[in-house]
């Protein structure tokens, strides 16, 4: 189901930006000089859908039990931010965009011999998100121009939860890869962006001496780590 999503949040992207081509023939150009601005700003809106991949330590509890946890389906989130370009030459810009995620993880427990009944457990995840990005474009046909980016981020969870049962840290840094394009509009110019992340930090806290009942230790006895991934499809107003 989790791929499912991926690849339909892909072809939006992708249908957005060929069925513009399609619909032009050689025409006069919207804005021709707004990529050479040397600096401008903008704002981006749009959803995400955040995900851990788990691996599992196999503690055996005092009651012999092995649990063992995945997250099943991605919940969708929203994602807002501001948009500081600086122009490098005629393929590359450098870009910050400082943003908020707000998101959540729905962890579902299950005991590896099916003697006990699952578990359920929702994380509200929000972070302040600090990405530097290496934009690479095309040449621009008419009004619309492809591009990829790569780069790297920091995020710092805002409003974590007092004692969830599983805790996560409030730091994470990893790498960003996307594809998008520029479409030229009179007034503005509108970029519609797929985006994958891929943390680089475990982000389980085993450590968790708040929890007295070992009834909800076992579940984070059972995870020995967790890095975040996180899909972004966002629109660009620049």
């Amino acid at each position: 189901m989790k791929h499912i999503k991926i690849y339909i949040l892909l072809i939006l992207t992708v249908l957005s930006c060929t069925s513009h081509i399609q619909a032009q023939l050689r025409k006069p150009k919207n804005q021709p000089f707004a990529d050479q601005k040397v600096f401008h700003l903008g704002f981006t809106v749009g959803v995400n859908a955040q995900d851990l991949i788990l691996s599992h330590t196999g503690y055996v509890n005092e009651d012999n039990s092995v649990w063992f946890s995945e997250i099943p389906s991605y919940s969708l989130g929203f994602s807002v931010g501001i948009i500081a370009d600086r122009y490098i030459n005629q393929y590359m810009n450098l870009r910050f965009v400082p943003s908020l995620h707000f998101g959540e993880k729905r962890f579902l427990f299950k005991e590896e011999n099916g003697l006990r009944n699952d578990f359920e457990a929702s994380i509200k995840t929000n972070y302040l998100s600090f990405p530097i990005h290496m934009r690479f474009s095309s040449e621009r046909f008419n009004n619309i121009r492809p591009y990829v980016l790569a780069g790297g981020y920091v995020n710092t969870q805002i409003g974590n939860s007092k004692a969830p049962v599983i805790k996560l840290k409030n730091v994470d840094y990893g790498i960003d890869i996307g594809l998008g394009c520029n479409l030229y509009f009179p007034l503005f110019k509108l970029s519609p962006e797929l985006r994958f992340s891929f943390g680089l930090r475990d982000l389980i806290v085993k450590d968790r001496p708040d929890i007295t009942d070992k009834d909800l230790l076992v579940f984070t006895n059972a995870l020995s780590s967790g890095k975040s991934r996180m899909i972004t499809l966002t629109f660009n107003f620049e």
